[in-house]
This record gives structure tokens, C-alpha cells and sequence, in this order.
């Protein structure tokens, strides 16, 4: 902070000491006093810029005032610039967090790419101011030895200006990099701490497209700040100096277009923050499309749906090419603008400048010194007049990437530590009148209506899971048997009543600690990018090789995975598509086992099997549900006859209870029923 506030004091005292000079020449109005000031000029050696501030005293007077007000001056000038450039409170805060969470990490190599730039920047206004020398030494004067000192001059000037280029351009790019990987990492890990509501509402192709483009859109905001404020604004400051310098008034003249300029600008920007945002949700539809039809490429064969998706892909497509031909067309229109303004103060330049040369003796070096800065200006001027556009564009991405960071986590997700030590002895669950219903929302467009309470997925619930005992689930499709297996494990929370784990309210304890004591098996089986033994490991992260092929074993994997080309460390492809279903299953069984939890959940583990596999599947989960609590999900009836209690789930409420023989001995109970039509549709 220190380094930047003295920085700034420096820049202040330079264009006071300017602004200072600029006054002085000023008093030399008429055509006498020109010539005398012109003759004296001549005669004096080149003293170089230091020669702008020509008083020691009112020079220390203007350090000191500058020291005593510079700790104040900082933060109220940024403050009041990036209010000016971005107009919208909003914004401003979003640019403000990013510089109060990134640049403390980075003032060390910020500060150096700001040295850089601030040399660039003066190298490029003294070559400008340069040029009043070389034309009056060189050119008018033929003196031979201040050619050679401004020649060697330029050449150091210019290779020191190449080194420093190389260094802040070679520290922003790595600066961008670690920002981005910073940014993923957070963005990631704020995601696993989200509920599962928060991803059921997201669909995971938009999701991941969204992120990457909003990340890497974040990636340059802030160097592009540095280098709009600090290379091209300082230059311009610093080319403006040299020109007011050589002439005040011409300089004045073209300053006066400046607000012209900015408030076009600022009409352009507004339109490329809403298109942007347009532009960043298409194409997370087109990624979604193309994920979608990727992942189902079967399905599209099977159903010869090629035509109807590149009908949709070639329509998403078509709006994101023309949301980037408007912001394409905007960004584009600043170009006639700059070109025009500069076309017209050049010329303005020219006839006035060579009006005053031939007839009031005006200096030909001052006018070529002010050219060339005018010059100079032009491409700090056209970059600092894209910058609000591109900076509108990149804040979109930005404010993006903030409202993921900023979805706060349900009360589960961040529930504090348990009131008392979660232990789990046997694995006993219960529950106790719970009821339960997925998230309210509102169906009004514009989110003003009412707010709508969908119906109680659960009702009142109740019922005991014993330790080291099976419990079934079984019930028509929608009667809340999934749910259950969600709310066990806390995926949410129920609306009134409990659910107990060994006499222990879960409601009380951490989400991670709990599920720490659960194995889950769902009916499609989920394994991830990389080996064999890295997905089995996955539930374990502490368990020996030993260990994750004893499971293995037990869940009948083994001998396949062994006739696998490198076994155990074999890559799997992309959602484990060079295995079967059957061997699939049997890897998810496997790693509940490495697991080695003392609640295990089955949702429907066998459903989608062929026999078969299936039995060799059931013969696993037999091995995995000895000795533990188990809750299983099952429409195969034949598989759950064995449990040790079977719960009839309809509408969110338990319609009937009991072992296979009580059930069935009743006769016309909703679990006889459901037999029966299951044994009915076995002979069809």
C-alpha cells in the first residue's frame, strides 16, 4: 500500500510540477515575448525533463503537501475512478472484492508489473518530448555530438523499455494463470460443500460450462485494470504533460472532446452487460446439448434423433453467434469513433500548428514534439476507451462466478458440531413422525407471486430399523422410498419430527461425521475418472491394497478385475464404459465394502440386471449385509423375501409392515397385492 500511495504522490507531484510550467509559459502571450522565450530556450543545454519544475523550494513545498495528504488521496481517488468508469454501485463492489481477495496475494508481483509499466509509460511521453531536441539540435542546429547523445539516448531508452515490457507482460500472464487455478480450486470446494438441492436444480453440463467461462473471463479483469490505469492511463497523462508543455492552449483545445468521447463510451457499455450475461447462459445450453447427446449416443441412434438435435444445436448456436456479433458490433463501434476524433485533431493540429510556425515564429520543434505525442495518444486513448466495454463484459463473468460463491449452504451443509459425540454401535435407526416435502418455489415469471408449498413427500413417518437386521422398502414408484435413503443420510433435513441413529438425533450431528458411518449402494452405479483401485479406495482413503482386494473378493470383482489388462490399475474410460453393468455394480459393492460402515443403504441395487449378473450381484450384497444395518430399496420382490422386516411405502406414509410371512399370511395386504402382481407378470 505504501509503495502504491507513494506512486500516486509521485505522479501528483510531476503533473503539479507540469501544471506549474505550464502556467509560467502561459504569461508569454505575444509574438515578442514568444521569440525571446524561443531564442532563450536555445541557448540553454539539454537539461532533460528535471527541467520542468525549475524552483527548489516551491518543488519541496509541493513534496511535502503531497506526503501530508497522500494517505487519504489513494483510496478516495480510486474509489471515485472506478465509480466514474463503472457508474453502477454493483459493479464497483465486485471489483472492489476482487481487489480486497487478490491483491494482497499478489502486491509483490503487482508491484513489480507496475514498476514496469510506469517505465513504459514514461519512456514512451519523453520519446515524445524527446523529439523537440533531436529536430532543434539535430536537424536546425547540425551539432554532430547531440546526435550522438540523443541517438544512444533512444537506443538505451528502447532496450530498457523491451526488458520491462518482457517482465510486467511474462508477471501478469502467470499473475492470470494462478488466479484462474486459485478460482477453480475455491469454486470447486464451495460446490462440495453445497446440498444436494442446490445440484438438483443445476444441470451439470450448464453447470461446469458456466463455470469455466465465467472463470476464465474472470482471469484478466484485474490486468486489464493495471493495465488500463496504469500503462495507458499514466502514458496518456504523461503524453498529455508533454503536449501541454509544448503548447497550452492547442492542448486545451483537444482535451475539450474527451467528455464527448466518454459518454459515448458509457452508452455502449450498458448494452454489453445484459448481452454478455445472454451470452453465458447459451452457451452452457450448447455444452449441455452436446454433453446430452455425447452421454446418449445409443439412445440417438436407436431413435435416429440426429436431425431433431442439430435442428436444436444449430438454434443455440445461432443465438450465441449473434449475442457475439452484438457485443462484436459495440466493442467495434468505439474503433470509427477514436479514428475519426484523432483524424480531425490531427488535422486541426496540422493547419493551426503550421499557421502559427510560418506566421508567428511558433518553434517547428515544439509543434513536431506535440505531434508525436499526439500520436503516441492515440493508442493509450483507443485501449482506455475499449476498457469500460471490455471491462463491462468481464464483470459479467465475474458477478457470475460470485453468485456461486455466494450460494450459502442449507442449514445442513452448514450445521455446526454436534452438540455431543456421534458414535454408532450397532447402527439402530428410527424415525420418529417425520415429515418431509422438497424445496418451496415461486411459478410466477419474475419470482413476484406467491410463494407454492409442494405436497409432504413423507407424512408423519414412522418406524424402527434394528441394528444388524435387514429392513425393506418396497411400494410403488413416488412413494417416498428414495427419499427416506436421502434423509438418513442428510442430504436434507425433515420439515417436523427426527430420525435417530443409536438413540442419537442426527439433526444435531456434522453431515460428514454421519455418512463417515454409512455405505451406499445406488441402483446406477457411479465411478470416477482413473483406476480400478483409486475408485475402490475412494471409500477409504486409509485402506491397504490388501484390503481393497479382500473386498473385492467378497463382492465377487476379483477374478475380472485381474483379467483386466493392468488389473487393478487399469484406467477406466468415461463412466467406467469398458466394464458391464454387472461388473459395474459389483465395483460399487466393493467399495461400500472398503467402506466398511456399519449402516449400509441399498437403492435398487440389482433392478436393471440381467439374471445372471444379478446373481452374482445378490450373492455380494449378501456377503456385504452381514452383520450390518440394512435399509434396501427393491421391485424385485424375490430378492427382499429374506429381510428381516419389509415396510409398504405409499404416498409418503408406511401402509403396511412385516416379515415376508406375516405379510403374506395376511391375504389382502398391500405388500400381498404387490406379490402377487409381480408373480402374475413372471408367467406373462
Amino acid at each position: 500500500m505504501r509503495a502504491r500511495q507513494a506512486t500516486f504522490s509521485s505522479i501528483l507531484i510531476i503533473a503539479a510540477g507540469i501544471a506549474d510550467a505550464v502556467r509560467h509559459n502561459s504569461l508569454s502571450t505575444n509574438k515578442s515575448h514568444r521569440h525571446v522565450n524561443v531564442l532563450e530556450r536555445s541557448k540553454r543545454p539539454y537539461a532533460g525533463p528535471i527541467g520542468l519544475i525549475s524552483e527548489p523550494l516551491r518543488f519541496r513545498t509541493l513534496v511535502l503537501r503531497c506526503r501530508a495528504t497522500r494517505t487519504g488521496i489513494w483510496g478516495t481517488a480510486m474509489n471515485k475512478l472506478l465509480k466514474f468508469v463503472l457508474k453502477s454501485p454493483d459493479d464497483t463492489g465486485i471489483l472492489q472484492r476482487m481487489a480486497r481477495e487478490n491483491l494482497p496475494t499478489y502486491r509483490k508481483q503487482y508491484a513489480l508489473a507496475i514498476v514496469c509499466l510506469l517505465i513504459m509509460a514514461g519512456i514512451t511521453a519523453f520519446s515524445a518530448w524527446l523529439m523537440g531536441p533531436i529536430v532543434k539540435d539535430v536537424f536546425y542546429g547540425n551539432d554532430m555530438n547531440q546526435a550522438m547523445v540523443l541517438s544512444l539516448t533512444v537506443v538505451g531508452l528502447f532496450l530498457v523499455k523491451g526488458i520491462v515490457s518482457y517482465i510486467q507482460s511474462v508477471q501478469l500472464a502467470r499473475i492470470g494463470n494462478n488466479m484462474v487455478a486459485r478460482y477453480q480450486r475455491r469454486v470447486f470446494d464451495h460446490l462440495l460443500s453445497l446440498d444436494v438441492g442446490f445440484f438438483a436444480k443445476q444441470h451439470s453440463a450448464g453447470l461446469v460450462s458456466r463455470i469455466n467461462s465465467n472463470i476464465a473471463g474472470v482471469k484478466d479483469m484485474l490486468n486489464t485494470i493495471i493495465l488500463g490505469f496504469v500503462r495507458d492511463l499514466v502514458t496518456l497523462i504523461g503524453l498529455i504533460g508533454v503536449m501541454v508543455y509544448r503548447d497550452p492552449y492547442m492542448s486545451l483545445a483537444i482535451l475539450v472532446i474527451g467528455p464527448i468521447v466518454l459518454y459515448t463510451l458509457a452508452r455502449y457499455a450498458r448494452r454489453v452487460k445484459r448481452i454478455a450475461r445472454q451470452e453465458v447462459q447459451i452457451n452452457a445450453q450448447v455444452a449441455t446439448a452436446m454433453q446430452e447427446s455425447a452421454h446418449g449416443i445409443s439412445v440417438v441412434k436407436a431413435f435416429t434423433m440426429e436431425g431433431q438435435l442439430k435442428s436444436k444445436l444449430n438454434a443455440l448456436t445461432k443465438l450465441v453467434e449473434g449475442r457475439a456479433n452484438k457485443i462484436a458490433n459495440i466493442t467495434a463501434k468505439t474503433s470509427p469513433l477514436m479514428e475519426t476524433i484523432t483524424g480531425f485533431a490531427i488535422a486541426a493540429v496540422i493547419a493551426y500548428g503550421g499557421w502559427r510556425v510560418i506566421n508567428h515564429g511558433y518553434e517547428p520543434s515544439d509543434l513536431t514534439s506535440f505531434m508525436t505525442a499526439l500520436l503516441l495518444a492515440y493508442d493509450p486513448a483507443k485501449r482506455l476507451a475499449k476498457l469500460r466495454v471490455t471491462l463491462e463484459r468481464a464483470l459479467v463473468n465475474a458477478r457470475m462466478v460470485y453468485e456461486i460463491l455466494d450460494t450459502q449452504p442449507s442449514r445442513i451443509a452448514k450445521a455446526a458440531v454436534a452438540s455431543q459425540d456421534f458414535e454408532v454401535a450397532t447402527g439402530r435407526i428410527e424415525f420418529r413422525d417425520v415429515t418431509f416435502r422438497y424445496g418451496e418455489h415461486d411459478d410466477t415469471e419474475g419470482g413476484s407471486g406467491p410463494i407454492l408449498r409442494p405436497p409432504p413427500v413423507i407424512q408423519n413417518m414412522s418406524f424402527t430399523a434394528e441394528a444388524g437386521q435387514t429392513t425393506a422398502l418396497v411400494g410403488p414408484s413416488g412413494g417416498g422410498k428414495s427419499t427416506i435413503i436421502s434423509l438418513i443420510q442428510r442430504f436434507y433435513d425433515p420439515e417436523s419430527g427426527a430420525i435417530e441413529v443409536d438413540h442419537q438425533d442426527i439433526a444435531a450431528v456434522e453431515p460428514q461425521e454421519l455418512r463417515a458411518s454409512i455405505a451406499y449402494v445406488s441402483q446406477t452405479p457411479i465411478l470416477f475418472q482413473g483406476t480400478v483401485r483409486e475408485n475402490l479406495r475412494y471409500a477409504n482413503p486409509d485402506a491397504t491394497d490388501k484390503e481393497i482386494e479382500a473386498a473385492a473378493r467378497s463382492a465377487q470383482a476379483h477374478d475380472f478385475i485381474t483379467a483386466m489388462p493392468e488389473g487393478y490399475d487399469t484406467p477406466l474410460d468415461e463412466n467406467a464404459g469398458n466394464l458391464s453393468g454387472g461388473q459395474r455394480q459389483r465395483l460399487s459393492i466393493a467399495r461400500a465394502l472398503v467402506r466398511n460402515a456399519p449402516i449400509l443403504l441399498l437403492d435398487e441395487a440389482t433392478s436393471a440386471l440381467d439374471n445372471e449378473s444379478e446373481a452374482l450381484v445378490q450373492r455380494a450384497l449378501d456377503e456385504l449385509m452381514e452383520g450390518r444395518t440394512t435399509i434396501v430399496i427393491a421391485h424385485r420382490l424375490s430378492t427382499i423375501s429374506n429381510a428381516d422386516k419389509i415396510l409398504v411405502v405409499d404416498s409418503g406414509q408406511i401402509v403396511d409392515e412385516g416379515s415376508h410371512g406375516e405379510l403374506m399370511a395376511k391375504g389382502n395386504s398391500a405388500y400381498a397385492k404387490l406379490h402377487n402382481v409381480t408373480r402374475r407378470q413372471k408367467k406373462h
